[in-house]
């Protein structure tokens, strides 16, 4: 009989062997509770952190059936330090209660005396809480935001039960066709991540957070978390082609009409029961020290529910917006929620928890995702850059890398492999992105496309019209496009771990008569780019997708042998 596959380090660090034969069952159970920050060949380390439980015991998991697997699967024993932090990080979890105390008031409720005298110990609370004769905690209804990120910082999460307002009605009925004509109805997993966010509406207060992969339906899950809740909606996503998007999936999936849905870009201002808008619409403002034009949205439209469409990128400005209306309902909708910028804390106190998960390979399995292989190619450098390269700064290293000219022959190569195929062509620079349209003849598509070109162009190649399609990093979210089966990424930023995740989406729909999506990173080899293409890697690894390393000269072979073998 083999050892078990971890080891627990006395730091919360979890080692996984990757070669084990339990591997695979132990990562997804570990997915559950522990974050993935590296990834060797040979042993996966995962963090446990107190976000990483909280958001675990929002889903139902519990300390004592953690712990118990942990020990299960450790190869040595468990320090007794690293069991009761885990064990008191899900204690903490529930502690604090937010409820309604009328007069524009709520109470902090806890039954736990030690927890109230450090809170009442603790000076960035002094000018929230007001500690009532009566033993009661208080605060101003306005202060709930902020007291619950105060509060996880201090580290305490908050059940919010203070109730929201209901905002108008609106009757969103969902059609059992679409306007072609198509049979449609909820995906089983889309039923269930709209309930448990709805059960969080109705027992907790309507907040939360939805994680499915990209390719899996997001849209169509807020879209059933609006006819569950009845309510005027606020829409924000991440650009106008978004925007329309979430339109028209509103009027091909419910009943809703033309005069129902409103648009708030820089194009138009409507306000209507449904209204869309942009996060950039929502930070604007006419200098550095005036105010945010367009916040004062939020308390406009009778909304009782705020959408935040890949919540992962709610930009900080919003956060704070975010912490001035927590008396409306709030999902999140995203496929991870890494953030490069450490606010999963943010998303968790003014958001939500993490209400509905699936992981991706499961979606795989069920057929719901295409099957996804991922390949990552290693170019050289060559001499001339290679000495450039050695003589620069680190961060021109990593442009010096990046706009590899050498990659213009491989991503030739396939495309030349993946002719007949519908490829995406991604980077992050834009002189890179030009030369690979000059060459190739490809259209291109970046920030400074025009709107109305950008829906064309993205329309050609959903109708078939175009195969082949160059995008900037706005191809990384919310652009449909069901039957792109191939991603060849050429740049991306940094080490993103979510920009990996959001490219490899956009493959990642079922095609028709099934077949496998292809995703290829491109990257120098023996280089900070490819260090960082291990961290983009991280949270795909996680959810259990291999990466084949391959060199250029095999990928360049493949596509000779390929010409010859049309000849």
């Amino acid at each position: 009989m083999s050892e078990p596959p971890l080891i627990v380090q006395a730091d919360g660090t979890v080692l996984l062997e990757t070669w084990h034969a339990d591997y695979e069952a132990a990562r997804d159970r570990l997915a559950r509770f522990a974050a993935l920050e590296k990834s060797p060949e040979y042993v996966h380390f995962y963090r446990i952190t107190p976000i990483s439980i909280w958001n675990a015991a929002a889903l139902g998991e519990s300390a004592a059936d953690t712990l118990a697997w942990l020990e299960a699967g450790a190869r040595y024993p468990i320090a007794a330090p690293v069991l009761a932090q885990i064990a008191d990080w899900f204690r903490r979890y529930g502690l604090l209660r937010l409820t309604a105390a009328g007069a524009d008031r709520l109470a902090l409720e806890c039954e736990d005396d030690d927890v109230r005298s450090e809170l009442a110990d603790e000076a960035r609370l002094d000018e929230l809480l007001t500690f009532e004769d009566d033993g009661r905690m208080t605060l101003p209804a306005s202060a709930r935001g902020e007291l619950k990120r105060l509060l996880l910082a201090i580290g305490y999460p908050v059940e919010d039960r203070a109730g929201y307002a209901d905002g108008e009605r609106l009757a969103v009925t969902l059609r059992q066709r679409t306007r072609a004509g198509v049979r449609f109805g909820l995906r089983d997993y889309q039923r269930a991540a709209a309930a448990a966010f709805h059960a969080g509406g109705s027992e907790l207060g309507g907040c939360g957070v939805v994680v499915l992969p990209c390719g899996a339906g997001k849209t169509v899950v807020g879209i059933a978390a609006m006819s569950l809740l009845g309510t005027n909606t606020l829409v924000l996503t991440t650009n106008t082609v978004a925007v329309r998007q979430w339109q028209s999936e509103l009027l091909d999936k419910t009943e809703l009409g033309p005069d129902d849905i409103g648009e708030y870009t820089g194009d138009r201002k409507e306000i209507r029961p449904v209204t869309i808008a942009t996060y950039q619409m929502l930070t604007h403002r006419k200098g550095k020290v005036e105010e945010f034009t367009h916040l004062g949205l939020f308390d406009r439209g009778g909304f009782g529910l705020v959408i935040y469409d890949e919540v992962h990128l709610l930009p900080a400005p919003v956060f704070r917006a975010t912490a001035g209306i927590q008396a409306r309902r709030r999902l999140g909708l995203t496929a991870t929620l890494v953030r490069e910028d450490g606010r999963q804390d943010e998303v968790f106190s003014l958001i939500g928890p993490k209400r509905f998960e699936v992981p991706w390979r499961e979606l795989e399995r069920s057929g719901y995702l295409a099957t996804a292989r991922c390949t990552e190619v290693r170019v050289p450098l060559g001499d001339e850059r290679g000495a450039r390269y050695g003589l620069a700064s680190a961060r021109a290293q990593i442009r010096i890398a990046a706009d590899n000219e050498q990659k213009l022959d491989v991503t030739g190569a396939l495309l030349e492999l993946h002719r007949g195929d519908r490829v995406l062509v991604i980077g992050q620079y834009l002189e890179q992105l030009r030369r690979l349209a000059t060459v190739f003849g490809l259209p291109l598509i970046t920030g400074q496309t025009p709107n109305q070109e950008r829906e064309r162009l993205f329309a050609a190649f959903k109708s078939g019209e175009l195969e082949r399609l160059i995008v900037s990093k706005v191809g990384n979210f919310a652009i449909d496009l069901p039957d792109a089966n191939v991603a060849i990424q050429v740049s991306g930023t940094f080490g993103s771990r979510q920009e990996e995740a959001q490219r490899l989406g956009r493959v990642l729909r079922p095609k028709q008569g099934g077949g496998t999506a292809h995703f290829y990173t491109v990257v120098s080899a023996d280089t900070r780019e490819q260090e960082f293409a291990l961290k983009r890697q991280l949270f795909l690894t996680e959810q259990g997708y291999g990466y084949a390393i391959v060199t250029a000269d095999e990928v360049l072979e493949l596509a000779r042998a390929a010409r010859e073998a049309r000849a």
